[in-house]
């Protein structure tokens, strides 16, 4: 990428499960459609998008639409059980595995493919993933938990493909409600990436063996840019969040303490402070915190974590709650969002 070349950033929204056909905006291309709903299905591409239905939703009426957007012309396509779409710049793909009684096996064939198709289109960046993981901290048929299981695959696929630590894209790995495994990929052709770690936590591809056979391959942040000759700008990927310091869980059964350790860790990553150590000059808070997706164990806890999230994010921002598992039986809770606008270099 030279100097002069700037790189536009993705765009994404929330929108109501409720006729979200007619809700798609008009003036810009849609490249794919993430529903959070009541039930799970295969990608599909028919309607000149990618669209996918996530089982994260007890009815409708508690579920939404991720919609993400772009003004350049969208194709679409289907590569091993991948659907995708694509703009010549930004890749969105999505993939399902079926339920199984493991699911390593199943895990490194579908991230394989996935990785395969951004190989063979030319997106070499990968910038996010989400997995959405059904009976997550159960057992599968070899007394070993699910989620685990699952890192175990998704390690295999990344190291097939050369994917070293410290170049892993952000992720999320969170409970579902059905459906097997689903995850999506969002990639870049050629805008900077940059992984970001916590200084406050351990990596979590370094995490010790009592949390399984691999470690989680994510990073805790992705910073992705466009460079211009004047300026440069970009978005912070923030991976789901929890009560964690160093390695382990604190807190655990108090929802009200866990939800404000994982928001004064995503302050932290995101703050000047931990960004300096890759030489990104910008001063984001909480407040600039947007698309945010706040997943909750139990239902009764969801009133208690609105109320210290609406303390801390700003009022303006789209913020979906979901309840579901999250990936270590002791955790009740995981935040994640993006930082869309920069603040660089503020006083």
């Amino acid at each position: 990428m030279t100097e002069q070349q700037i790189v536009d950033l993705p765009a994404s929204k929330f929108l109501a499960l409720d006729d979200v056909d007619e809700q798609l905006p008009r003036e810009k291309n849609v490249l794919g459609v993430i529903n959070y709903t009541s039930s799970a299905a295969d990608p599909e591409v028919s309607r000149g998008h990618l669209r996918v239905d996530i089982h994260m939703a007890g009815s409708e009426a508690d579920g939404f639409a991720e919609v993400w957007t772009t003004d350049r012309p969208v194709e679409t396509g289907e590569f091993g059980g991948i659907g995708y779409a694509h703009d010549d710049e930004y890749l969105l793909c999505a993939g399902r595995i079926a339920p199984a009684e493991h699911y390593a096996e199943g895990t490194r064939v579908a991230y394989q493919a996935m990785l395969e198709l951004m190989d063979s289109l030319g997106y070499k960046n990968c910038v996010r993933m989400w997995n959405f993981v059904n009976h997550i901290n159960e057992d599968n048929s070899e007394g070993m938990e699910i989620y685990r299981d699952f890192c175990k695959g998704r390690a295999e696929a990344f190291e097939l493909f050369h994917f070293g630590d410290t170049s892993v894209p952000s992720a999320t790995g969170i409970g579902s409600l059905g459906g097997g495994i689903a995850f999506y990929v969002l990639a870049s052709r050629s805008a900077a990436l940059i992984p970001i770690e916590n200084s406050k936590q351990i990596s979590a591809y370094n995490y010790p063996k009592q949390y399984g056979p691999r470690p989680p391959k994510f990073a805790r942040a992705t910073y992705l840019s466009t460079t211009g000759a004047d300026r440069i700008s970009g978005q912070i990927y923030v991976a789901g969040t929890s009560s964690i310091r160093g390695h382990e869980t604190l807190f655990a059964g108090d929802v009200e303490k866990q939800t404000l350790l994982a928001l004064e860790n995503i302050a932290h990553l995101v703050g000047p402070e931990n960004l300096a150590d890759y030489q990104i000059e910008q001063r984001n808070a909480l407040a600039d915190l947007d698309t945010i997706k706040v997943y909750v164990r139990h239902r009764d806890d969801i009133p208690a974590v609105q109320r210290i999230c609406a303390e801390h994010f700003s009022p303006d921002a789209q913020v979906a709650y979901l309840n579901v598992d999250v990936c270590r039986s002791d955790l009740s809770v995981e935040i994640e969002g993006i930082v869309h606008a920069a603040n660089r270099g503020a006083a």
